[in-house]
């Protein structure tokens, strides 16, 4: 049989836990979001979530170069990161990129999506694409912000057909 060796009782909460600050996150995400999944999925009933990337590969090396990560989780797409190198810019690349994203959150079931990007980055050519700003926070540099960005990913004919279910869920018809 093990032993334990009984540690003294903590003269308060401080005595008992050690707060560490620092820059190494792999671990603590791994915990921490294992900790919240286990929290939501008791929550809501279901766990759906699931990571999303749409790469571009070089058709002959396979080597990726670009494209999009996110995630999909409780009927929403967070798309995450998105890049693409220069040489692959302005040729229909980046639009084909998002549109398969997009569609990819749609077949899973997906209403809206969400991103942040940077003011210098690409908020022009997310709102081309249909998404909105919900929201800029201030950011370094002077004059640079956080960009809030957010997509249904409906169509207007669901869209109207699930706000009348729900008008008609409320009014009890």
């Amino acid at each position: 049989m093990p032993q334990y060796l009984e540690a003294p009782a903590p003269q308060s909460a401080d005595d008992a836990f050690d707060l560490v600050v620092s820059d190494e996150t792999i671990e603590a995400s791994a915990i921490i979001g294992n900790g919240l999944n286990i929290y939501n999925d008791a929550i809501t009933g279901y766990a759906d979530r699931c990571g999303l990337s749409v790469v571009v590969r070089d058709a002959q090396t396979g080597a990726t170069l670009g494209g999009a990560v996110g995630r999909t989780s409780l009927g929403l797409l967070f798309l995450d990161l998105f890049h693409l190198p220069a040489h692959l810019r302005g040729q229909g690349m980046g639009s084909r990129i998002l549109a398969a994203f997009e569609a990819e959150g749609r077949r899973r079931g997906c209403k809206s999506a969400v991103l942040y990007t940077i003011s210098f980055q690409a908020p022009d050519f997310y709102q081309r694409h249909g998404w909105r700003v919900f929201g800029e926070v201030p950011c370094d540099p002077p004059c640079t912000c956080r960009v809030f960005m957010t997509k249904s990913l409906v169509d207007g004919a669901t869209a109207v057909s699930n706000t009348h279910l729900a008008q008609q869920a409320v009014l009890g018809e």
